[in-house]
């Protein structure tokens, strides 16, 4: 192992443990400690740093820097030809330190430092892979984060009409205030940008141009998880229409985002739609009052999430960088330790009964079906969730099934120690994780009174998206598939609803329209009449004229001589 990333690893993993057991004792004894440290103070202003420490805080730190230590660990071998591998882990180390910065900062300040910090060096990995498709991905990613930035810079000036930037002061007891209400609605603002919500969605599968072991780290637990986060804490402050308006972006989004996964045939971009599907799932929940269910959920979702990125990577290393999956498949005989641990992940996403995601995937399910949904709202979540389970089979049935499709002299095999002891250390948790954690963060159990039909509903939806799932898999060489049929549909379903479309050429296409428009009206055109050509016209002009008196100078003096005197003796 690199010295460099061993370094890092260590480090990381003791303090992951360190954090996870100051969370425990914190949500034990239901305690939050509140720091502020005057840093300077000028002109009777205080620059005070403040760091809040309770059980959410240092369970998420915990989590972060867990997954970003087996994410070091994994990129030893995974980027092991790259020559400036420690400039790369380096990248990964200023990332977490930019998401831990914003996890553990009460003050809205000091916030905009992490979450700048991780669009910019988001920014950085994206462009990674120097070549044109990441520079182009890169810039939506950092031009879309932009929007949020400006809405969490207002909110900042709003929120000085409180005398303090620290919202943990005063977010409890403000709720019905205007301003407040006012900075809810941009701190929601920022949070779908950096989580990806509709219509913000098309830079997160995008962003999949950087190398696989940042996505797994992203995707999992810092960049798009940060808007969760930050709605998580604000969450007391908001209002029934604020409510209702994150519980559709975050529905339309999942629907969305599972429609367009099973159309997908790039395998890390349908784990990304995965993560964007899921993201929805957490701010619908959010939106319906359980806060802690969604906070649950999202470290539940980073623990699967982040070895499904990792076995992708393996996968994807093994085949020489392909990423297309119908290059794929049979690949049990090849990778069967990778390909075991893909299906346990993919078993957690679905919600299967005693997996990671069981624990709060269903408490989350039936908690919704309590609330009281209109039915168009209840047949779309419940389709949602079908979509999830379907993409997630027709994925296993393109890796797993049928012969190997790839070259016919390669040999796939399972990656050595450092890739396979990194999943190797996230397998246990996404197996008891689940278990663990339901009891000790859900103190109160959640009374779930539902008919027998509605508490087997979950079930027929996962039965009814396995078989979708085979459907949409099944592909030999003589098979007609029926989205064929319908072209134009499917190109709007794939495509995130145009989303991509509009989120690039939407926003520049006008904007370059209209400056070729006056470049020709006004820089080929008048100005340049008036201007810099028409400038040279008359300076030539009138060089040439006082060039004819400076080398006629002798005739010209006696022409004027003889005008004087004409003139002088008409007078």
């Amino acid at each position: 192992m690199n010295f460099i990333t061993k370094i890092y690893f260590m480090i990381m993993v003791i303090a992951s443990v360190f954090a996870f057991i100051l969370g425990i004792y914190f949500l034990l004894l239901d305690a939050m400690i509140f720091f502020e440290y005057e840093i300077a103070v000028t002109s009777s202003v205080s620059i005070v740093m403040t760091i809040l420490l309770d059980w959410k805080s240092l369970l998420f730190c915990s989590f972060v820097f867990y997954i970003s230590s087996v994410v070091v660990l994994f990129s030893d071998e995974y980027m092991g030809s790259e020559l400036e591998l420690g400039r790369f882990v380096l990248l990964i180390v200023l990332f977490v330190v930019s998401m831990v910065f914003l996890i553990i900062s009460p003050n809205m300040i000091s916030i905009l430092l992490g979450w700048d910090g991780l669009g910019l060096v988001s920014y950085c990995l994206v462009i990674y892979f120097q070549n044109v498709k990441s520079s182009a991905a890169g810039m939506l990613t950092a031009l879309s984060n932009r929007v949020g930035d400006v809405a969490l810079l207002m909110s900042i000036a709003w929120l000085f009409n409180y005398g303090s930037w620290s919202y943990v002061l005063y977010v409890e007891f403000m709720g019905g205030d205007f301003i407040m209400q006012l900075i809810s609605w941009l701190i929601l603002l920022a949070s779908m940008t950096k989580s990806a919500q509709i219509p913000f969605s098309a830079w997160l599968p995008a962003a999949m141009a950087a190398p696989t072991p940042v996505s797994a780290l992203v995707h999992s637990s810092t960049l798009v998880t940060a808007g969760v986060y930050l709605l998580i804490r604000f969450s007391p402050v908001f209002s029934d229409l604020l409510n209702k308006t994150l519980f559709f972006v975050g529905l339309m989004t999942m629907f969305m985002a599972g429609l367009g996964a099973n159309f997908e045939y790039d395998l890390k971009k349908i784990i990304a739609l995965s993560t964007l599907s899921q993201l929805g799932f957490m701010l619908s929940v959010l939106s319906m009052g359980g806060a802690d269910l969604a906070f649950f959920h999202l470290l539940m979702h980073a623990l699967f999430k982040a070895l499904l990125f990792m076995c992708a990577g393996s996968i994807i290393h093994s085949l020489l960088n392909f990423q297309d999956i119908r290059f794929m498949g049979g690949l049990f005989g090849q990778l069967p330790l990778t390909c075991t641990y893909f299906n346990i992940c993919n078993l957690s996403l679905c919600g299967i009964p005693f997996m990671t995601g069981f624990y709060s995937k269903d408490l989350i399910i039936e908690t919704l079906s309590m609330s009281g949904l209109n039915v168009f709202s209840y047949f779309v979540f419940y389709l949602s969730l079908g979509l999830t389970v379907c993409y997630s089979f027709r994925l296993s049935y393109y890796l797993f099934v049928g012969d190997f499709n790839f070259m016919v002299v390669h040999m796939a095999n399972d990656p050595k120690f450092s890739m396979l002891k990194g999943m190797g250390l996230m397998i246990t948790t996404v197996i008891v994780g689940g278990s663990l954690l339901s009891w000790l963060v859900l103190a109160e159990p959640y009374f779930i009174c539902l008919p027998l039909i509605m508490k087997l509903m979950v079930l027929g939806v996962i039965f009814i998206g396995v078989w979708a799932g085979h459907i949409l898999g099944q592909f030999k060489l003589n098979y007609s598939a029926q989205f064929l049929n319908y072209y134009y549909l499917s190109v709007f379903l794939s495509s995130m609803w145009n989303l991509t479309i509009l989120s690039t050429l939407g926003v520049n296409y006008y904007p370059l329209v209209m400056s070729k428009i006056f470049t020709k009206l006004f820089d080929h055109g008048w100005n340049e009449y008036y201007g810099s050509r028409g400038l040279v016209h008359k300076l030539k002009f009138l060089t040439q004229f006082v060039q004819f008196f400076s080398t006629n100078h002798l005739k010209v003096f006696y022409m004027l001589t003889i005008i004087w005197l004409v003139l002088l003796l008409c007078c």
